[in-house]
Parts: structure tokens; sequence; C-alpha cells
């Protein structure tokens, strides 16, 4: 017979089992929750767990400064001052004499030393030569001109810095006179231009004025050349060395073109900022610009060049604007003629000359800016018309260059010590410079003044623009 089963011991069994699979579940369902939440920060179990909107934290700063830059501004100027022919004729050089034997011109150059000294540089024509006494020459004036050495001090107590030493007289008193001449100028310590002691010496300058660089030229033109390139100057012989002279002639100015290109183009390598030409031209006594010496001016406007200032027909005249053909935006000033600074050249005196123009002359002044930028331009022109007074009132016969500014036409008779007829003398030559320059000085002016206005609005308008950017 089989035994039964026990079946209350199996049912006690599985409710064991069953209570400890739902212990073991549980315990795992702790731990997973456990670790969940062990990211979380911990809580206070007394506290209430509470929301804060969070609040980006930020400093009070003040906004970014943007620094404008400055306008391009004039930062510096150079100011050239030039003055017609020191045409030194006998009755001039008497003047001079002393009761020693010695000469002085001083007295020349009185009333315009103020004007000559003020500016950054002043230049004059050198109408004669130095040759001296002693190689053979006498003091004389036309047609061969040999003056005391004497007129170079006064020209450097006087304020010159330098004299155009490239005309028709050069090579009055030839080879001996021509190098004379250089050395006692240069030994007054004023520079000059044009002509030269050897064929090696540089024939430009450069001149650094108050930090502006400016290449300056002078020629003179030459009635004939010769086999070796020597010009013949006033009719004379040719010069019996070559190379000492810059010239030109009418007869083949593409020589002249050519090497006055090459001098610029130097000029510029070198340094220069701005240029200047001095030329020795036309024909005398005759108070309008040739056709000749129009073609020549447009020419030089054409290689750049940024001021013409011509002599020689000593008479003054006119003052123009020219545009180059190759370059729009280039234009030139020019003078054609300063007249003379002094001279006995008067009316009655020479035959063929009806009118006083040969006793007026000028103070042309030229100002060139430099901006921050260090571009440079030609800003202001400026024009003093001078007469040569013949003045004995004190007893003494001299001969007075007299500046001529309406301004102070009332002050002229004392300041100058002049009779009445001598004041009206003088107003009249005011009235026949300014007619020959005066629409030419107008047009000038006007034109260097809208381009100045012109420039500095635009250097406004670009710092605006730049600050506009930054923003």
């Amino acid at each position: 017979m089989k035994p039964k089963k026990n079946t209350g011991l199996v049912t006690v069994l599985t409710v064991l089992i069953i209570a400890l699979l739902i212990a073991n579940a549980a315990v795992l369902y702790l731990q997973f929750q456990i670790s969940k939440g062990s990211s979380a920060p911990a809580q206070d179990a007394t506290e209430a767990p509470t929301t804060e909107a969070t609040v980006p934290t930020t400093e009070e700063t003040e906004p970014p400064t943007t620094t404008m830059p400055d306008p391009e501004h004039v930062v510096s100027t150079a100011t050239i001052l030039s003055t017609g022919d020191l045409v030194m004729h006998i009755p001039v050089i008497n003047t001079g004499l002393q009761n020693d034997g010695s000469y002085n011109f001083d007295s020349i150059f009185r009333y315009i030393t103020d004007y000559v000294s003020a500016a950054d540089y002043s230049i004059a024509n050198l109408e004669t030569t130095f040759a001296g006494t002693t190689n053979g020459y006498s003091y004389s004036g036309y047609p061969n001109f040999n003056c005391p050495d004497a007129l170079a001090d006064a020209t450097k107590k006087a304020g010159f810095d330098m004299l155009l030493t490239a005309n028709n007289h050069s090579y009055d008193t030839t080879l001996v006179g021509f190098k004379r001449t250089l050395e006692v100028v240069r030994g007054t310590e004023q520079e000059t231009l044009g002509t030269y002691l050897s064929p090696d010496e540089q024939k430009w300058a450069i001149k650094e004025i108050n930090g502006i660089k400016v290449g300056m030229l002078c020629y003179t033109y030459a009635t004939g050349v010769d086999s070796k390139g020597a010009p013949q100057l006033n009719g004379n012989a040719a010069m019996s060395e070559a190379g000492l002279c810059n010239y030109f002639t009418y007869d083949n100015l593409t020589r002249f073109y050519d090497e006055v290109q090459g001098y610029v183009d130097d000029m510029k390598a070198a340094g220069a900022e701005a240029t200047v030409i001095y030329m020795h031209w036309g024909i005398e006594y005759i108070t309008y610009a040739r056709d000749q010496e129009k073609a020549i001016a447009q020419k030089l406007c054409d290689m750049g060049i940024d001021v013409i200032i011509g002599g020689h027909p000593h008479v003054v005249q006119p003052v123009d604007l020219l545009e180059s053909t190759v370059d729009s935006e280039h234009k030139t000033v020019i003078l054609y003629s300063m007249g003379n600074a002094v001279s006995n050249q008067r009316l009655g005196n020479i035959s063929s000359v009806s009118t006083p123009h040969t006793e007026d002359g000028v103070l042309f002044s030229i100002t060139f800016s430099k901006y921050s930028d260090d571009t440079v331009y030609l800003e202001g022109v400026e024009l003093v018309p001078t007469w040569v007074n013949l003045n004995a009132n004190n007893g003494s016969r001299q001969y007075n260059i007299v500046p001529l500014v309406d301004s102070e036409r009332s002050e002229w008779m004392t300041k100058f010590n002049m009779t009445e007829n001598q004041f009206n003398d003088a107003q009249r030559s005011y009235d026949r410079t300014e007619a020959i320059v005066g629409d030419g000085m107008t047009k000038v002016q006007t034109y260097l003044e809208q381009e100045k206005q012109t420039r500095e609005e635009n250097y406004l308008l670009a710092v605006q623009s730049a600050a506009q950017g930054a923003q």
C-alpha cells in the first residue's frame, strides 16, 4: 500500500517563496530609485521644495568707446618768395658808392626786407656778374654788366636765400666773371641756381623747407649753341666750357623738354614733393605772354611741374592757371614775368619804350602745405606789386624797391619817404600791375581755395564714414 502526500507543507513553502520574490523585487526597486535620485541636490525633508527663477548676473559697465580719427590736416607749410631782375645799370651802381670807396646797396632793399625775411625761402634773379676789378674788368652796366660784390652782401642782409644766375647776362664778363659770380654769391652763404662751376655739379636743387621738399630748376634762353654744346648768351661768343649753364633754344625745344623731364624724374626720385621752374625767356618790354612761351609752359605743365615763374621781359606779365593735357587733375600756376626788381629802366630812358612798365615788379609768394597723410599741395599764392622809386629827397640818390600794398596806400608817402608826385607815380604803378595780373590772380586763388575746401570736406567725410563703420 502507498503512503499519502503532505499538502499543507507544500502550501507553506509556496507562500514563503512568493514572499521572498516580492521582497527581492522591492529591494531592487529601492536601489533603482536611490540611484536615479543621487544626481539631484539633497533636500531637507522638513522644507518644502522651492522653485526660484534664474536671473543672469550682469555687471554695470560703460559701452565700449570708439576713438574717432582726426581728419587729415595741415602739419607744415613752406612759403617761397620770388622777385624779379636785379639789373645793375651804372646809375644804380653809383648810388652805392661810399666816401671810402667801398659800396653799399642796402638802401635798394630797405623797404622789402621785412617781406623777404618773413618768407621761409626767398629768391631773386641776379642780372649782373661779379667779375671784380682785378681781372681786366671795371664796373659796368649795359650791355656787359659787372657789379661790385657788395650787392651780394645786400641781398644776403635783406634775407634772400638764393640768387638765380642763369640769364642772358651770365657770361657778360666771360668765364672769369661767370665763375667768380658763383664764388661770391656762395661765399655769402646764399645758394645759386642755373649756372655751375663744373659740369659735374647737380643741375637741380631740392630745398627742404619746414619738412617739405621742393625741387627747383632754373633755365635761360640761349641765342645759339656751338659744336660742343656750349650756349651763346646775349649774342656773346659761346661759353668756353660746356655743361655750366641750364639753357634752351627756341629752335630745339625737344632737347630742352627731354632734359627737363629727366631732371623732374630725378628730383622726384630724390624725394621732391613739389616742383618749381624759373624760366628766363620771352621778349623784352611786352606785357603779355607770346604763343611761344605759352606752348613751353603747357609742356612743362604736362610734365607735372607745379609752378612756373618767368623773367627777362623787364615788365610784369600775366598770371594764369594751366591744366595738364595728360592728367586732368594736375594744374600749374604760372607767372610769365616778374618784371624788374631794380633797374634804371625808367620812362624816357629807353627809346623803344613809351610806358613806365619797366619801373614795375612783384613780390610773388607761393605756399605749399603738407598734410598729416604726407601729401603736399600748393595752397596759397600772393602777389605784392613793387615800384622802383628813384628817391633823392634827403639829398642822397637811392633806388628803392617799394612794396605797394593796397590796404596801406594811405601810409605810402610817409612810410616810403615819397613826395606827392612820387606817391602818384606809385599809385599808377600799382594800377598798371593790377591790370596785368589781377584776373589771373583771382582765377588762381579761387581755384586753390575751392580745392582746399573740397579736400577738407572729403577728409571729414572719410572720418565720419569710418566712425559709422565702427558702430
